[in-house]
This record gives structure tokens, C-alpha cells and sequence, in this order.
């Protein structure tokens, strides 16, 4: 057998479809955020700006932030020091999940290292806990609540992207005396739509079923405190396990699930991916506390972030560049095919030191692949107008169309059934 060539060719495939992925080496330079150092295969340095960062309020650049996670180093060392349960439990974290309990209005929640890992760790174990669970997801969920549901090894069935009704005949076949889990998502990453949270709910209560939201794309960003779009729509009572992460908004690292007592209890005593992990290092749980705790008090960064993502929405839409309409902080630009989509990011970045990486398919369905900008408060109108102009001359250049129907683009995809999940992440 040879081992080598097998991987050679799985690589070999993923270039053919211009589906290989490469990272861009980055040097983001603390108080010039959404700048940064940029290096090249052969080590040469320029500077860029990033349009397509998760660190949607640059929270990762706040003062309090890393003034939280270095004096927390200084004092008590880098490292944790084991898991949870063998001298990992640091004060900083403790500290942390009352702050994370407390944004949520829940009784408890629990600090695992990743969103990835708490939403694989607390669906698999909470569903596996339940006699005869019967677990309805969203067709669009992303890659970490898939890999839970499947982990879990119960039944489960796949609900039409946010559509009610599917999800009412899927309820209704399973009875009220069933146990059920809903899993969805607040906000959805890449076409930064918003999931109709009230509906489920009520059909949950209905027919007797736990209710289980990733908001990782939503937290921090809506809500008087940042809790959420649940916290915004006045509905965080009636979620029974809401999941976050301190990655995105936050600026931070580390995801995290709130509930109640019970329910965290038993996750934190069943979930291999929580007992066998390694604590996250008391530094990153101090910054992440503070940056949290920051955005409870703070509006000023939300009303700014939302403001400059409608800002660009309008500069670019009203340029005719084929921006997808959300109602949210998500920005995509429609290019519609691979090829075209890698070729746009590239020339953004040598000719016009512009940052966004491509999303291709199986990330997002076949001939919907695109730019996904995400705006953030310290993206100034200057850094809006370079944009379109960069975008608009790289459109010309590679002959990319225009005149695409972005309002049909997500139906279309669904309806053909080019969907292939898991999607993007983090």
C-alpha cells in the first residue's frame, strides 16, 4: 500500500477543484485592528486589512482585555495545569462560568475549550442521557452540532432550514410522549440569517420537547448585555440549553454551555470531551470574563459594529456588486462558482491588501460560493469605500457577474438538494 501517494491524492483532488484551502500568515498588531501584518511564502511583510475576522467587535484588541489576561499570567502562570477534575479548575474559571451563568439568566453553565467541543460534548451526552431521545436539527446546523447528534447515536431527523411547518409535521409524527431535543442556531454564519427562535419555542412546548440554540454567531452582539438574539426577543427562559463561545464576539477563546443545574451537572460528569481536556489556562478565562463582562455594561461596540455592516450592505449593494440581503452583521458577496471565488480572494489580496477568504463548497452548496465580509466598528467608512472599489475592480477584471438573484439563493440550494454539511466554523 502505498500511504504516501493515498494522501498525495486526496490533496491532489482538493486542488483540482480548487477546493485546497491556504492559510494566510498573519501578524494582527494589538490597537490597529482590522490591520494587520501580512507574510507571503518567501517571508515578505505588508500590511493588510482584514475583512472577514470573527473578532466582530475587536474585542481581542481591548485594552481591559489584555490587560486582564497578562496581569492574570503574571500571577498565576501560563497553563492550567490538568483537567477539570486533577488541579485544572483555576479561580479565573470558576469566575468565568458564574459571568457566562449570569449573561444567560441560567443556573449554570460549563467552560469547554472550543464551541466545536462544547456543542459536540453537550449534544452527544444530552441526548445520549435521554430514554428513546428523538433529536430534530436544523438542516443547516453547523459541522460541531452534527458531529454531536451523530456521536449521540440516537434517531434523529432533519428539519428544512428554519421552516415550521416541516418541523411541526416531524413533532407530530414523533407524539408528545416521545422525549425530543431541538437543536438550531440563532444566527446562521454564512447567510447571516436569524432563526424564527419564538415559533420554536412554542412548538416545543407544545409537544413536550428540550429546545438546545447555538448562539456563537450571536453572542455579544445583540441583546441589551450581549447575551443573544434570545436575550434581544425577550425569549432566554424559554431555551433550555443555550451555547456560546468566546471566540467570536468575545475576542477571546473557549466555548461554554448554559442551563440549568441538572443539566450542566450532568454533561460536566458524562462528556468525555469535557472529563479528558485539559482546563483552558487561567489568562484566557480572566480576558474572557472581562471582555464579557465589558459588553454587559457596553452598547457602544454593538451600535457601532451594526451600523458599519449596514454601511457597507448599502455602499456595496448600491455599487451593484451581488451582495446577499441580511438581516445581520454577516456581509456575503455572491461569485456563484469555485474557481472564481479563490481567483477574487487572491487578487484582493496582492493588488489591493485586502483580506477575505474564500468560501467554497462543501462549506456553503455548489454555485452559491462567496466572499463573507464581516464588518466590525473599526471598519471606518475610508476602509468601506477601499473595499467596494477593490471588489468592483477585481469584479471587472475577472469578468465575475453581477446581476445574480441573491434573495433565492439559499431556497434554490436547499430545494436541489446540493447540500452537503458540515458548514463553516469556529
Amino acid at each position: 500500500m502505498d500511504y504516501r501517494g493515498l494522501f498525495e491524492d486526496a490533496i491532489d483532488t482538493l486542488r483540482r477543484e480548487k477546493r485546497y484551502r491556504v492559510f494566510a500568515d498573519l501578524e494582527r498588531v494589538a490597537g490597529k485592528f482590522p490591520r494587520a501584518v501580512f507574510r507571503d511564502a518567501a517571508d515578505n511583510a505588508r500590511e493588510i486589512t482584514i475583512w472577514c475576522s470573527n473578532d466582530y467587535l475587536g474585542m481581542g484588541q481591548n485594552d481591559k482585555v489584555i490587560t486582564a489576561m497578562q496581569e492574570t499570567a503574571g500571577k498565576l502562570g501560563a497553563g492550567a495545569g490538568g483537567t477539570r477534575n486533577i488541579s485544572g479548575t483555576n479561580r479565573p474559571l470558576v469566575e468565568l462560568e458564574r459571568s457566562l451563568a449570569d449573561l444567560h439568566k441560567k443556573e449554570a453553565s460549563l467552560v469547554f475549550t472550543s464551541g466545536f467541543v462544547s456543542n459536540e460534548a453537550a449534544i452527544s451526552t444530552i441526548a445520549r442521557l435521554i430514554p428513546n431521545c428523538l433529536v430534530l436539527s436544523d438542516q443547516l446546523n453547523h459541522a460541531s452540532m452534527i458531529a454531536g447528534v451523530r456521536q449521540s447515536g440516537v434517531e434523529k431527523k432533519i428539519f428544512r432550514h428554519n421552516d415550521m411547518a416541516h418541523l411541526r409535521e416531524l413533532l407530530e409524527a414523533a407524539g408528545k410522549d416521545r422525549p425530543k431535543l431541538i437543536v438550531f442556531e440563532s444566527v446562521y454564519s454564512m447567510d447571516g440569517d436569524v432563526a424564527p427562535i419564538k415559533e420554536i419555542a412554542d412548538l416545543a412546548e407544545e409537544f413536550n420537547a428540550l429546545t438546545y440554540i447555538d448562539e456563537v454567531h450571536a453572542v455579544g452582539m445583540y441583546g441589551p448585555r450581549g447575551a443573544g438574539i434570545c436575550e434581544r426577543e425577550g425569549l432566554m427562559d424559554r431555551i433550555d440549553i443555550i451555547e456560546g463561545t468566546m471566540a467570536k464576539a468575545f475576542g477571546v477563546m473557549g466555548g461554554y454551555i448554559t442551563a440549568s443545574q441538572p443539566i450542566v451537572d450532568a454533561v460536566r460528569s458524562y462528556a468525555s470531551e469535557f472529563i479528558f481536556t485539559t482546563a483552558l489556562p487561567p489568562a484566557l478565562c480572566a480576558a474572557a470574563r472581562a471582555s464579557i463582562d465589558h459588553l454587559k455594561q457596553s452598547s457602544a461596540e454593538r451600535e457601532g459594529q451594526q451600523r458599519q455592516a449596514q454601511r457597507t450592505k448599502e455602499i456595496l449593494g448600491a455599487a451593484g456588486l451581488p451582495v446577499m440581503p441580511t438581516e445581520t452583521h454577516i456581509v456575503p458577496i455572491i461569485v456563484g462558482e469555485a474557481r472564481g471565488c479563490k481567483a477574487a480572494s487572491d487578487m484582493l489580496l496582492e493588488k489591493h491588501n485586502i483580506y477575505i477568504q474564500p468560501i467554497n463548497y462543501p462549506t456553503v452548496p455548489k454555485d452559491t460560493e462567496r466572499l463573507r465580509i464581516t464588518p466590525t466598528p473599526l471598519h471606518n467608512d475610508e476602509m468601506i469605500f477601499e473595499l467596494r472599489d477593490a471588489l468592483l475592480q477585481v469584479w471587472d477584471q475577472l469578468g465575475l457577474p453581477k446581476n445574480i438573484d441573491t434573495s433565492q439563493l439559499t431556497a434554490q440550494a436547499l430545494n436541489s438538494g446540493d447540500l452537503v454539511l458540515p458548514t463553516i466554523g469556529g
